[in-house]
């Protein structure tokens, strides 16, 4: 039985998804870094533990939170974007010490289709990556430290770019001129498939698994970023007319034989 769930980040993904579960019966808790937003959540009716995950290691009620869990979910985000220098690998080795050191069993990692080369080209699982940025390394160096630890088993789910609420790529593209690759497919999935991934991986306790969670339709970067555009009264952006030579498309060959999940929103 799977009842007792912990969000090990309750932020854009990981709050609705805890409301989700409480829906559903299941007994929720998770984690955020701030002692205050932690007390607002636990008044509001999902109980969080205030737990900073850093290069210098593990603070706060780590072991409150780990405690009574049979999935722990880890959707800690990297940092890795804003070229701050963050070691997200150096972070997670610790917070996987925490985890050896519980009794847990299983482990759902939230990570990203960033670990496949943007020139790789068409990708599934069954690919491996080939990481050339710092980020990717990174990644794809937490995947393995969990993914292979004897402790406990880990499923890997790979999210492309995420949308859905307030968060909308297009937000930060419009009217920007100039842009290259175009031709290039986008990788993204909504929110609320994400929530029904990680529900169907618990549902059908999938463990030991890597998972793409991608939406199976890859419209070009111009075509999807120009309707999303038109759609919110933005304008569009503007891709230079080019041949891509390089790019990446990522399509999943267990979502639907292991899950059976069908996604709810298509691009």
């Amino acid at each position: 039985m799977n009842k007792r769930i912990t969000i090990a980040g309750l932020g854009w993904l990981g709050q609705p998804l805890a409301s989700h579960l409480k829906l559903f019966g299941y007994q929720v808790k998770g984690s955020v870094t701030d002692t205050e937003k932690a007390k607002a959540l636990t008044k509001s009716g999902i109980t969080a533990y205030p737990v900073v995950i850093a290069e210098a290691g593990v603070s706060g009620l780590v072991d409150t939170l780990l405690v009574d869990t049979d999935v722990l979910m880890i959707m800690i985000p990297p940092g890795l974007r804003r070229n701050t220098g963050a070691n997200y690998a150096l972070k997670m080795a610790h917070f996987l010490h925490q985890v050896e050191k519980s009794q847990i069993e299983k482990v759902i990692l939230v990570s990203s289709t960033s670990v496949y080369d943007d020139s790789q080209g068409v990708v599934t699982e069954k690919i491996a990556p080939r990481p050339e940025t710092n980020a990717g390394k990174q990644l794809h160096d937490v995947e393995q430290i969990f993914f292979n630890n004897s402790a406990f088993k880990t499923t890997v789910v790979r999210f492309g770019g995420l949308f859905g609420g307030n968060r909308n790529p297009v937000k930060f593209l419009a009217g920007r001129k100039g842009l290259t690759n175009g031709k290039a497919p986008v990788n993204m999935i909504h929110r609320d498939d994400c929530i029904g991934i990680l529900m169907a991986i618990i549902k059908q306790d999938a463990f030991g698994h890597i998972i793409n969670a991608v939406a199976p339709s890859h419209p070009s970067k111009k075509e999807y970023y120009t309707q999303q555009a038109q759609e919110l009264g933005l304008e569009p952006p503007e891709y230079i007319d080019e041949d891509t030579a390089t790019f990446k498309e990522v399509n999943s060959v267990v979502v639907k034989p292991v899950l059976n999940y069908e996604f709810q929103v298509d691009l």
